[in-house]
């Protein structure tokens, strides 16, 4: 299992060049928002891009039974809310502050002229959009093909990739808060199937939690798993 595309999260905002974080700060607004508030909700028009500046904001949508999606999470340095700002459409996903956060909410106007001035701009942009792409296609494949318990071994993996702060050889930690219920949000799942699974893994003695940060004691016994529990999907297939 390769996952080149789960590279750590893009500081956007301190690769800007010095121009173009002139022109976001003089165009943009500052708004800051307490854990738990929406910074815009689907439905909103699209009239701005964000930059995160401080803290830690869930891009997610909600299903047609009320039920949370998360797709990805967003930290200080990232932007987001670009989706519809080609053509300034309505939102159709929310963006919710996950701590105490401060973001910088350029006109979307006022975005697009830097984009169009600013080449290297536009570039990251792609590379950031690409990235995302690449692991939202990941997640509907795995939502559509594994069982529950690859579908968390797997998102340990990535989050691994994307946030994982190595401690010592093998051992790391994933350097975000989550709760049972933010990753079953990810994977399309309850967070009781959740919390078995996390459970029989501790037994396991791959992993430990403390204060909802999870340690991974051995991520090449997570890649070993993976690959069991595709094998046996492999010999056992799903009837049709």
């Amino acid at each position: 299992m390769q996952t080149p595309w789960f590279i750590p999260p893009s500081d956007f905002w301190g690769r800007l060049s010095g121009s173009a974080r002139a022109v976001c700060s003089e165009t943009g607004q500052r708004h800051s928002y307490n854990k738990g508030q929406v910074i815009f909700p689907a439905g909103a028009p699209a009239d701005h891009v964000y930059i995160l500046l401080d803290g830690r904001t869930k891009i997610y949508a909600l299903s047609g039974l009320g039920r949370a999606v998360i797709l990805w999470f967003c930290f200080p340095g990232e932007v987001f809310g670009l989706a519809e700002v080609t053509r300034a459409a309505r939102r159709e996903v929310y963006a919710e502050a996950c701590a105490k956060t401060t973001v910088l909410a350029i006109p979307q106007r006022a975005f697009m002229s830097l984009i169009e001035a600013e080449p290297t701009s536009a570039t990251l942009l792609i590379e950031l959009l690409s990235c995302r792409m690449r692991g939202l296609t990941s997640m509907l494949v795995n939502l559509t093909n594994d069982d529950v318990t690859t579908r968390v071994v797997k998102l340990l993996v990535r989050l691994r990739a994307r946030y994982g702060k190595t401690q010592c050889d093998d051992v790391s930690v994933i350097d975000i808060p989550l709760t049972h219920q933010e990753i079953a949000d990810m994977i399309g799942t309850t967070r009781q199937s959740v919390n078995a699974v996390l459970n029989e893994l501790k037994r396991q003695g791959l992993l430990t939690m403390q204060n909802q940060y999870i340690q991974i004691h051995s991520e090449q016994q997570l890649y070993h798993m993976i690959n069991q529990l595709q094998s046996t999907a492999d010999d056992h297939p799903q009837p049709v």
